[in-house]
């Protein structure tokens, strides 16, 4: 197993946009906006991909690095819980993906996609 990032920051009313956040939309593969399953994000072009990792605990890192200086001043869910969860989370082949409301409207998610993943049978972005 490995996982693949990604990464989502833009005003959060455009994730009403709900029919190009599945895959059965025309306009699916080239919406920006985050899937409505975590696990459909490897169903989109290999270009969406941040960075891909084979240890869990680079790929804990990478999820913190980039949600840190995002992150909201009310978050009361502690960076440290976060990764410990997240850690836990991604060797067993569960999804991780963190997301925030911003100031002005502004919503962020940063996910780390279990591949190949239980839930969906796309198969690995990097192999197409």
């Amino acid at each position: 197993m490995h996982w693949h990032a990604y990464t989502w920051l833009g005003h959060g009313p455009d994730l009403r946009h709900e029919a190009e956040r599945r895959p059965s939309s025309p306009d699916f593969a080239t919406s920006p906006l985050p899937p409505m399953r975590t696990g459909d994000w490897l169903a989109r072009p290999r270009t969406r991909i941040a960075e891909t990792f084979e240890d869990v605990d680079k790929a804990a890192n990478w999820m913190a690095g980039e949600y840190a200086p995002l992150r909201p001043p009310g978050d009361t869910i502690p960076l440290e819980h976060r990764l410990a969860v997240a850690a836990d989370l991604l060797p067993r082949g569960v999804d991780v993906q963190w997301g925030e409301w911003l100031h002005g409207g502004r919503f962020v998610t940063v996910g780390m996609i279990c591949c190949p993943n239980r839930h969906v049978n796309h198969p690995c972005p990097m192999l197409r």
